[in-house]
């Protein structure tokens, strides 16, 4: 069961897509509404499988062993050695949770709103769970390789068909998938580098030859193909403008994926091979890292600021928040090699695969949140909104618990990942991670002063917004309803997760650092 726990995880997804296609209202002679609803269900039902199988791998890998666990390896194109090469650490653990996580919130809530081509949208929801899922277990680059070009297509016409009208959604798409696709070329050169320099595709054997190692040169070259495509995928500044335009086209469940899920494939890209196959060139740009990362959190944060659309604002404030990932990332880079910065090391980049994980949990909410309105109110202008403590006390809650995670308040999971961040940084970087603690500041101030202010505060106006509809029956009311019942079901999870870990956050943190404490060890000799 070990040897297919992974294969089950990954592979579920595609079972339910290919089921979503079968002719089941011709089958069990049913109506379309009728065959819609099954689909629905059928898809959030399948989903549930690889969430518990999840749930078993976290608890069922053995922290104190550490390493790859859970391993097959078994030759797929034996001409070139590639290898259908498997495997979990203690940094991949926790994104395959949090990506079946996210998708089954996802399939629930779309399975209430979504009312266009439902068959369509349900098999690619679960064909993008496949791709993601296959990048956090790869452990061959053409395999890795595989599974992250496999996720492009089924965002492209997420976007695209179940966005809205309004923000150009076939023009976003394209803009997402060229630039991703643009990365790719870079990412495709460099591993066919390493193949002809190791004669493998193999991760963990690229990862102890160290290609390139001595040659200035060619390991820069081949460091920033993969760091480009990456950081384009995180996305860092300045290679970030696709983002805001996905994130408002995208259909709510689809921008809960992207910046819950998509962007991390990109941090996590960094962190399993550009730096620990390519550390020379890594720490021989650590400041460009770190620098990318600063100038993203503050660009980020001003941006923000500058924002009247919740989701556009919500969009560049995942710049931001992913700028730390860099920093973190960045600082750890500068301290390979040295033995006495092993421990802030390790730190900083256990802060920033926290802030990874739970800026998932907290955008994802707010993108779910940003639904809700938006479902109700068909705007998402925050001038239009005020006074809304009033009539939603419930959605106000929620809104404020996602949003202070996002700041980083003391008891919430955000307030962590921030933390270790600066403290691993400013043992390594001190002048930057001083400025990189502006973003903190900001942050504080577009989520108060933007967020909370305009959306909450204030007297009620009845009439700024001239029609409200009933999310649940689509009929017209005459003011804003509270959240429904299975809008509460998906947010509760992410809201007790979110408190959680900012209580307990040695329940996650215990993975990456000890992953991260054998990584840093190992590049410091």
């Amino acid at each position: 069961m070990n040897n297919l726990l992974l294969i089950i995880i990954t592979f579920t997804p595609l079972l339910g897509a290919l089921l979503t296609l079968l002719p089941w209202g011709k089958w069990f002679s049913l109506d379309k509404a009728r065959e819609e609803r099954l689909i629905k269900l059928g898809a959030t039902a399948i989903s549930t499988l690889p969430l518990g199988l999840a749930i078993m791998l976290w608890f069922a890998y053995n922290q104190s062993a550490g390493g790859m666990q859970f391993e097959v390896k078994v030759p797929w194109i034996e001409a070139i050695n590639v290898s259908f090469h498997i495997g979990v650490d203690g940094l991949s653990v926790p994104f395959i949770f949090l990506t079946t996580f996210l998708t089954t919130l996802g399939l629930y809530y779309s399975s209430r709103v979504i009312r266009t081509r439902v068959r369509e949208f349900f098999f690619l929801f679960l064909l993008l769970e496949m791709g993601m899922l296959g990048v956090f277990i790869a452990l061959d680059l053409v395999l890795f390789y595989v599974f992250w070009e496999f996720g492009l297509v089924p965002m492209y016409f997420l976007i695209g068909i179940w966005g809205q009208a309004k923000d150009r959604p076939q023009y976003s798409a394209i803009k997402f998938f060229l630039y991703t696709m643009a990365g790719s070329v870079f990412m495709l050169l460099a591993i066919l580098g390493i193949y002809f320099v190791t004669g493998s595709f193999d991760i963990l054997e690229a990862q102890a030859a160290q290609p390139f190692a001595g040659n200035v040169w060619l390991s820069s070259l081949a460091f920033f193909a993969f760091f480009i495509a990456f950081a384009i995928k995180v996305p860092s500044w300045p290679f970030h403008t696709w983002l805001p335009d996905a994130h408002t086209a995208a259909p709510t469940a689809g921008s809960v994926i992207l910046a819950g899920v998509l962007l991390k494939l990109g941090a996590y890209g960094i962190l399993r091979i550009a730096l620990p196959v390519f550390p020379e060139a890594a720490h021989r740009f650590a400041i460009v890292i770190v620098a990318l990362g600063v100038i993203s959190i503050i660009y980020g944060a001003f941006v923000s600021m500058a924002q009247w659309d919740l989701k556009r604002l919500i969009a560049y404030s995942s710049v931001s928040h992913m700028g730390y990932i860099l920093l973190g990332v960045g600082a750890a880079a500068a301290a390979i090699g040295n033995a006495e910065l092993v421990d802030a090391s390790s730190m900083a980049l256990s802060g920033a695969a926290l802030q990874m994980f739970t800026h998932g949990l907290s955008t994802g909410a707010l993108f779910f949140l940003v639904g809700v309105i938006y479902e109700r109110a068909h705007v998402r202008d925050l001038k239009m909104f005020g006074g809304f403590s009033s009539k939603m006390p419930y959605f106000y809650g929620l809104f404020a618990v996602a949003a202070f995670t996002s700041l980083g308040l003391p008891t919430l999971a955000g307030f962590w990942s921030e933390l270790f961040v600066f403290r691993g940084a400013f043992a390594i970087v001190s002048v930057w991670a001083v400025i990189g603690i502006i973003g903190i500041v900001l942050t504080a101030a577009y989520i108060l002063w933007k967020i909370v202010q305009h959306t909450f505060l204030g007297e009620y106006d009845p009439n700024k917004i001239a029609h409200w509809t009933d999310v649940e029956t689509g009929e017209e009311l005459h003011g804003p309803k509270d959240v429904a019942l299975f809008e509460k079901v998906t947010l509760w999870p992410l809201t007790i997760f979110m408190i959680l870990f900012g209580i307990f956050p040695a329940l996650i943190l215990t993975f990456f650092n000890n992953t991260f404490v054998d990584l840093m060890q190992g590049l410091a000799k």
